[in-house]
Parts: structure tokens; sequence; C-alpha cells
């Protein structure tokens, strides 16, 4: 099972819009040595929308080279297409990643039973344990406790990243699943709670600037110590508000750029941080040692 804090690690580019490879070497490095407990690569933080099919999966192929094996490489592999949602989890299944992660649908607004049919359709298809990933505040489609426990039935589908950020929805679906069905939050500033009312980690955002602390925080929450695992949380909460403060990833790719790993380069529609929230930014990142 998947627990504790697992990246979802940005992709550094260059200024041309290619991947920088060579940065995204140094960034995983970096994790590696900090605690983290997994990588995923390719994700809404790593600006999967987008990269092409070709890109995505030259990108999940190298990455998995680069982590040789150090830690798990969860692939985002999710689209608002089927036959590409299958086609990328073929890419992630045959360059050896340890797991898919599968978003929502996104835009097209499919019902809970087209849900389910699109996940049972790829689970299906590929043989590798795949991630649910809910998260409607960007893609307008959320995926009920329901129809989850229904997921939950396929032998390959093995857990959610769950990013609303309700207590109440955790306990909805942990009500329903089985007890080796991974939950993850996808949401920094209520993981401390979501692990302490059962939850088994994140996937995290917060954890590009700030991984050993993420890591510390998520493991003393797991082990129920809930005050010394707030405190740990209270100590990154300004970086859960600040990484959020523009659209993900705009905020933490300024921040991982300031800490070395690669220069400001997004790729449209996405834009740099807005100046007015740079210098905010940075001071929490000095206030962590990030810096």
């Amino acid at each position: 099972m998947f627990k504790g804090s697992i990246v979802a690690l940005v992709t550094p580019m260059l200024s041309n819009g290619d991947v920088d490879f060579s940065q995204l070497e140094a960034l995983i490095d970096f994790h590696v040595n900090e605690g983290t407990q997994a990588l995923v690569i390719a994700g809404t933080t790593g600006e999967s929308a987008t990269l092409s099919p070709a890109e995505h999966c030259d990108l999940l192929n190298k990455s998995y080279e680069m982590i040789n094996r150090r830690l798990p490489m969860i692939a985002g592999t999710g689209a608002n297409s089927t036959s590409e949602a299958i086609e990328l989890t073929r890419c992630a299944g045959q360059c050896g990643a340890e797991a898919a992660l599968l978003v929502t649908p996104y835009y097209n607004k499919p019902t809970q039973r087209g849900l389910v049919l699109h996940h049972q359709a790829i689970a299906e298809a590929v043989a590798i344990p795949q991630l649910l990933y809910n998260v409607p505040g960007r893609t307008a489609c959320d995926m009920q406790a329901d129809t989850v426990a229904e997921l939950a039935k396929v032998p390959n589908i093995v857990g959610i990243k769950e990013a609303t950020g309700s207590m109440e929805r955790l306990a909805d679906i942990k009500r329903q699943v089985g007890a080796d069905f991974a939950l993850l939050t996808g949401d920094d500033a209520t993981t401390c709670e979501f692990i302490l009312n059962g939850g088994h980690g994140a996937i995290s955002v917060t954890a590009n600037v700030v991984p050993a602390k993420m890591a510390r925080m998520c493991e003393l929450a797991l082990q129920g110590k809930a005050d010394e695992a707030r405190a740990a949380d209270a100590e990154i909460a300004e970086l859960h508000r600040l990484l959020f403060i523009e659209s993900n990833p705009i905020p933490v790719k300024w921040a991982v750029s300031q800490m070395g790993y690669g220069d400001l380069n997004l790729r449209l529609p996405m834009t740099v941080l807005d100046e007015k929230f740079q210098q905010p930014l940075r001071q929490a990142l000095l206030a962590c040692s990030a810096l």
C-alpha cells in the first residue's frame, strides 16, 4: 500500500518548452535523499495537460530510468478520453511504473456510471495497479463515495487520491472499502487531519519544497501522535496556503526555481507567479529553511 508523503513532482522545462531532463534528475535525487515515500510523475503538478502523448510517455520512461527503483514511481495517466487514458496507462506499465494515477475525466462531465465504465475499461486493458484521482475543483467532475466503493472491487484499482479536503468524504469512502485500499489526500492543508482520521498519506505539492518536513508530519500522523503531527503541520501551514495562491503548479514551479531546480518556465496557458505573491512565498520558504 502507498502511504506517507508522496510528491506530486513538478516537470522542469527549458525556455523552448522542452522538458529539462538534467534538472529533473537533480530533483529526483533530492527527493530520494529527503524521505519522500514515492514520486508522482506527469500529474497535475507536472503539467501533464500540456504534454503530448509522445512527450508524456517519454517523460515516464526517462523518469523511471532516473529513479532507478530507489523509490516507487506513480505515473499520471489520466485523460478525458478513455482511449487516451488507456494509451498512457499502457506506457506506464511498459516503462515499469509501480502504479498509475488516473484523474477523473475533466470538462466532459461524465455521470457516475460513466466514471465506473471509464475506470473499469482502463483497469481491464492494463494490469498495472491503478489509483483513482478525484479533484472536482479542477475537473468539474466529483466521484462519489459509492462510485469509489464499486471501483474498489476491481482487483487492480488499489486506492484513491481524494482531493476534496472533506473529512466526511473520507469517512464515507473508508466505511465502504477494504483496509488495504490506499486512501491518499491531494489537499495539503488538510493532510494532517486526513491521516489522523484514518487516511494513509498524501500526494503533495508542498512536499516539492519541504519534503523532509512533509514526510515527518505524515509519519507522526500515521503513528497517531496527533499533537506532534499538528505542531509539525503548523510549521508548514503558510506554505500550504501560498503554494495555491494562484493555480497549481504556478506557485510551486516558482518556488522550485528559487531553490535552484530549473528556470521559471511553464507552458501556456500557465504563467509565471505574479510579482505581488513572490516575496510572501519567498519569506515562507525561508521560514521553513527551504532556501
